[in-house]
């Protein structure tokens, strides 16, 4: 199952194809670069997002994660985990953006 993307992305791929292939071709790359396993490179992905301030990559991630099998408390404990890093704003911040996909799936 293909994500929907942004329709500003969406416009990117059609207008530059090669482009959008060639950050797919890295996306595969970076994650074939290191010894993480595919459910790490996405908590981290998530963490990343959630450092980042990036409310729609969080979206994103905790949607994939679902896909990908991660659980409601591994997703949630990335948030939790965010509180020594990123501090209380930020990392509940991150938590309420996860839960608007969680409370979605039910």
């Amino acid at each position: 199952m293909t994500e929907k993307l942004p329709d500003i992305v969406e416009g990117i791929q059609k207008q530059s194809p090669a482009v959008w292939e060639s950050y797919q071709s890295l996306e595969a790359e970076l994650a074939l670069a290191g010894p993480l396993d595919a459910r790490t490179r996405r908590l981290v992905k998530l963490a990343l997002a959630m450092g980042a301030r990036h409310e729609g990559a969080v979206h994103s991630h905790t949607r994939r994660g679902l896909r990908e099998g991660l659980s409601r408390d591994e997703l949630l404990h990335v948030a939790l985990l965010g509180v020594t890093t990123l501090g209380w704003p930020h990392a509940t911040t991150g938590r309420a953006w996860i839960l608007d996909i969680l409370d979605h799936q039910k």
